[in-house]
């Protein structure tokens, strides 16, 4: 049985374990996704975006077992962006624009999300349902990145993206060719924030 898993799959990507910047290479992804903005904290529309994505990615995953196809459903994903790059340090997070995302093995297609998508909006009330027509398959490239492990609050990220724009990426001759990614690998609601971990990740190229 094919069988897709992350953390496996992609150890330096999804489980790392370095807590200072280096750089990587990252292949292609395949992804379900719905944009928004603002706080994530105060947006119902965020709220409806990943109940969105993790209620299609469970479907994903069922349907696919009919077919010997066997997943581990990813994390939660951010891509962030804003006017403003530094409002990320100064956590600024009403000036945020998002696109939240879970990974998708390669067999994935727009027609198994339709189907996922329908299955879901049919058996189903409550959170998610609103932000099922904005959920889409999507390709994104990041290539060549910088990359850590932050451990602690979502807040307390502030110092490594200083420490990333003002001294890792001009002692390397980088400036910024995507948006900013966190992986969220820990569960807020069952991890203590002193131990939440998130990935974060930036698409770099030579400045």
């Amino acid at each position: 049985m094919d069988r897709f898993e992350l953390k496996k799959d992609y150890p330096a990507l999804y489980a790392p374990r370095s807590r200072t910047w280096e750089l990587l290479e990252v292949p292609p992804m395949l992804a379900i996704a719905v944009d928004g903005a603002g706080d994530p904290n105060t947006s119902p529309d965020y709220v409806e975006a990943v109940s969105a994505l993790f209620s299609v990615a469970y479907a994903i995953k069922f349907a696919g077992k009919t077919d010997g196809r066997e997943m581990v459903v990813g994390p939660l994903e951010g891509l962030w962006w804003a006017d403003d790059p530094r409002s990320f340090i100064t956590r600024d997070k009403s000036a945020w624009s998002w696109r939240m995302l879970i990974v998708q093995p390669a067999w994935v297609e727009a027609a198994t999300v339709a189907a996922a998508v329908d299955k879901v909006a049919a058996k189903r009330a409550g959170p998610g349902i609103a932000a099922l027509p904005k959920l889409r398959l999507v390709t994104f490239e990041e290539g060549r990145c910088a990359q850590v492990l932050h451990l602690g609050t979502y807040d307390d990220e502030g110092p490594l993206l200083a420490d990333l724009h003002d001294r890792f990426m001009p002692e390397h001759g980088l400036t910024f060719n995507g948006l900013h990614h966190e992986i969220y690998l820990g569960d807020p609601r069952r991890t203590a924030p002193e131990k939440l971990k998130t990935v974060l990740r930036q698409p770099v190229r030579p400045a």
